[in-house]
């Protein structure tokens, strides 16, 4: 009997990889998580989630695969939430996903980029 080998993580997303998800879905958000009647179906956000895993897997720093950028995803908005309650005092309902607050000025994109 082969003796088996601890489960390895994988790295951590590097910044580039990051910046690519978030650049990604940003794009596809309507696709991907809009509500309501006109919304894709299971398959179609499948193939804009295999679109991402290619977009990303480039600047890699091992293999993605779909259900790990989902996790990342997941884990940018909860950080995101939690830092808008911190910064609010109150931790109410969480509104929308607020993009400044995961990247830097330079580095969002220009219509996104709050007014100077």
């Amino acid at each position: 009997m082969a003796e088996e080998s601890p489960k390895r993580r994988k790295a951590n997303f590097n910044e580039a990889e990051t910046e690519v998800l978030i650049e990604q879905v940003l794009k596809h958000e309507q696709l991907l998580f809009a509500a309501g009647p006109g919304r894709a179906s299971p398959g179609q956000k499948r193939k804009v989630w295999e679109l991402i895993r290619h977009k990303v897997n480039p600047v890699a720093a091992c293999p993605r695969d779909v259900e790990d950028l989902k996790k990342r995803w997941r884990d940018l908005k909860r950080r995101d939430r939690s830092k808008l309650c911190r910064l609010s005092q109150g931790c109410g309902p969480p509104g929308p996903p607020a993009l400044g607050l995961l990247l830097d000025p330079e580095e969002m994109p220009p219509a996104a980029a709050p007014p100077a």
